[in-house]
């Protein structure tokens, strides 16, 4: 490798300097103060585990994006984290136990083999929270009202909700018997959007005019929420637990509008993000100028099962870094206090007390004794009537 491609770093893997670095932070910070405001108690989970406990429950969504290395003290399969939510999971179904509703959150990196999507990152770094033990709409109200929260804080100037709910598409697949390799199919071209090919498969594979109808009226069914009245009357005759996943959709929809009416909410009843692992209400917000989801989410009421404690569960991720390089403007201007190197010895106690009182203070050294631009401070220690004193700098 040549002397400058010892500089490189590999594709989708991104380095964050100090300027964004300190405003990243501030977010996160933030965000996880949000969390905690919202009764959500702070975990670090570790950055790697056996496979077998990160792949859980995920294995269908995450398998290709998962390193997996060979451990040299057990001899197992371990396993880099691509999503923490396994993690949370097996904590609230083993490590901690909680008996009744248990809020989790945390903050960290995760990694991909490659990326989501053209110009994503590999090693986002990654929020989120997850409520476990509560299996009513309230707990999915709760979750998206956070996920709200979460993105006004960082003045996001325009985005919009998308809601769906992977049951209706669930609950069709099973009434038309579609066996496990026309569901993969169907759920592919759905999440495509490709309808010419929906509508060719649709008939090839659908017999019944009935439930051919149902499936070709699924990804038209995107919109306001007036588009659940219209899949009300489309879907009358469908299964039961179709109109009753419409229902829930419709209720958390309601409940949104009444708490935030100034957010946008689209409807995809063809929305099937994590479709192998959720059960019920997904989400995600986008906003103009990124091509992906910032955050998503939704419910999973099954992966605490291979734990051996099966909990109700809903949460969400937002990408740390998308979130803040999105949002307002963060006046960037430096503030702190730069102590020229022959004053650092005997105003030490001085400038200790500063820091006390939360003031950044940048001590010079001996080979570097005046002030540099890059230290970013705005003030400068002086000597003035034979105390130390602090002035701008000019």
């Amino acid at each position: 490798m040549s002397r400058i491609e010892n500089w490189m770093l590999p594709d989708g893997v991104e380095e964050i300097l100090p300027a964004e670095a300190r405003h990243i932070e501030d977010l996160r910070r933030r965000l996880l103060n949000l969390f905690t405001r919202w009764g959500f108690d702070l975990v670090i989970p570790p950055m790697m585990e056996f496979s077998d406990a990160l792949m859980v429950g995920l294995g269908q969504d995450l398998e290709g994006l998962t390193y997996k290395v060979v451990d040299q003290v057990s001899g197992g399969t371990m396993a880099i984290r691509s999503d923490m939510t396994p993690q949370a999971a097996r904590m609230d179904a083993h490590s901690l136990k909680r008996e009744g509703v248990n809020r989790l959150c945390y903050s960290g990196h995760v990694l991909f083999t490659r990326a989501k999507s053209p110009l994503c990152s590999r090693s986002p770094l990654q929020v989120g929270v997850e409520l476990f033990g509560e299996s009513s709409l309230d707990a999915d109200c709760e979750i998206i009202s956070l996920l709200i929260e979460s993105i006004q804080s960082a003045q996001l100037p325009h985005w919009s909700l998308d809601l769906g709910h992977v049951g209706i598409f669930r609950a069709l697949a099973k009434a038309c018997a579609l066996t496990q390799e026309q569901e993969r199919q169907l759920f592919e071209l759905l999440q495509a959007k490709a309808m010419a090919d929906i509508h060719t498969w649709v008939a090839d594979s659908i017999r019944d005019a009935r439930q051919a109808e149902w499936l070709l009226a699924l990804p038209r069914l995107s919109g306001s929420a007036n588009v659940l009245e219209k899949a009300k009357r489309l879907f009358a005759d469908a299964p039961s637990g179709v109109t009753q996943a419409i229902e829930e959709l419709q209720q958390v929809a309601e409940q949104l509008r009444q708490r935030y009416p100034e957010v946008p909410l689209y409807l995809d009843l063809s929305e099937l993000r994590g479709y192998h692992y959720h059960t019920g209400v997904v989400f995600a917000a986008f906003a103009p100028g990124l091509g992906r989801e910032i955050a998503s989410g939704g419910r999973y009421d099954h992966i605490g099962e291979a734990f051996g404690r099966a909990r109700p569960a809903t949460g969400f991720t937002v990408d740390l870094i998308a979130l803040k390089r999105l949002g307002a403007a963060v006046n960037a201007a430096p503030s702190g206090i730069f102590a020229p190197f022959a004053l650092v010895g005997e105003s030490w106690d001085f400038i200790q007390s500063l820091r006390a009182a939360g003031e950044r203070v940048v001590c010079a050294t001996a080979s570097f004794p005046e002030y540099l631009p890059h230290l970013a401070c705005d003030r400068q220690l002086v000597k003035l009537a034979g105390a130390p004193a602090v002035q701008p700098i000019n």
